[in-house]
């Protein structure tokens, strides 16, 4: 496999398209948007100006990443030639499952089809193509040219033979994949989520304050970063999309979302990508300081 499309450059696809184009793989990143194309390529740059700085790779090396990019606008110029397509589109079930009937259409027969999404039901995304057995999740963690973690997760018919190709490819990237079978949340956010969702119920209920809570996850659970810093940092509207398809997939109460996410969302506070959300977050500063609301 040499050639890899990429759909989406936001944050999970410009990470995903580095580290295939590092890996040597020929990525075509593909937006519907040129400047988010822009964007992507830019903070691509960046990200290798940092690993040239710490020394792990070369000038040269960064270089050869960028050339083994190019960007496309039409998502059938861009799929042309693809053996694996990687979705990182928006986590909303409709979009995606437009863009897999797209996908269905536009890619041979043999291209193999994955999705980014960190909550969505392989099995029904599958069921918008013709090729279920050819389609598997291939969840990311953020940073995704930093961290090892690709949760490789099995639709109801995807086959044996492209769920080892996946886990080995997936190794061939640097990686340390994980094989889980398809529910809700699949693992990493059948468990995270909850227990982001228990830390704002503690905040809504008085419990604690944001600081407060935070700290108390990080020094005593030696977690680098609080559960309210980390839903800022995955962005609160993800955070209530995931909520919401644990709650309905599951029928549990205990995953509905709490009041404060949703009233914070609905009011568009979503985190680090809109400046403020449990903290507010400034251009150029690292300094974490608390939202108004909450200071």
């Amino acid at each position: 496999m040499k050639n890899v499309a990429v759909i989406g450059s936001g944050t999970m696809g410009n990470g995903i398209a580095h580290t295939f184009a590092q890996s040597g793989y020929q990525v075509a990143l593909i937006d519907i948007s040129a400047d988010a194309l822009d964007r992507a390529i830019a903070t691509i740059g960046k990200n290798l100006d940092r690993q040239v700085a710490k020394g792990t790779i070369t000038e040269a090396d960064k270089a050869t990443t960028l050339k083994n990019i190019t960007t496309h606008t039409e998502l059938a110029k861009g799929v042309i030639g693809a053996e694996l397509v990687v979705e990182a589109a928006t986590e909303n079930p409709e979009i995606k499952f437009k863009l897999f009937r797209d996908l269905d259409n536009h890619c041979a027969p043999t291209t193999i089809l994955a999705s980014n999404t960190s909550s969505i039901s392989i099995t029904k995304i599958a069921a918008q193509t013709k090729r279920s057995d050819k389609v598997i999740g291939m969840h990311f963690m953020n940073p995704v040219p930093v961290m090892k973690l690709v949760e490789v997760i099995r639709g109801y018919n995807t086959s044996d033979a492209v769920t080892t190709l996946i886990m080995d490819l997936s190794k061939k990237l640097g990686k340390i994949p994980t094989e889980v079978n398809d529910y809700p949340g699949f693992v990493a956010n059948r468990i995270l989520m909850p227990m982001i969702n228990e830390a704002i119920y503690s905040l809504f209920e008085g419990v604690g304050g944001v600081n407060e809570i935070d700290t108390v996850m990080k020094l005593g659970m030696a977690h680098p970063m609080g559960p309210l810093q980390l839903a800022d940092f995955i962005g609160l509207d993800v955070c209530l999309s995931i909520l919401r398809v644990l709650h309905d997939g599951l029928g549990n109460p205990k995953y509905a979302p709490c009041p404060l996410l949703v009233n914070m969302v609905t009011a568009g506070d979503l985190g680090v990508k809109s400046g403020m959300g449990f903290y507010k977050y400034t251009a150029g500063s690292k300094d974490l300081v608390l939202a108004p609301r909450f200071a």
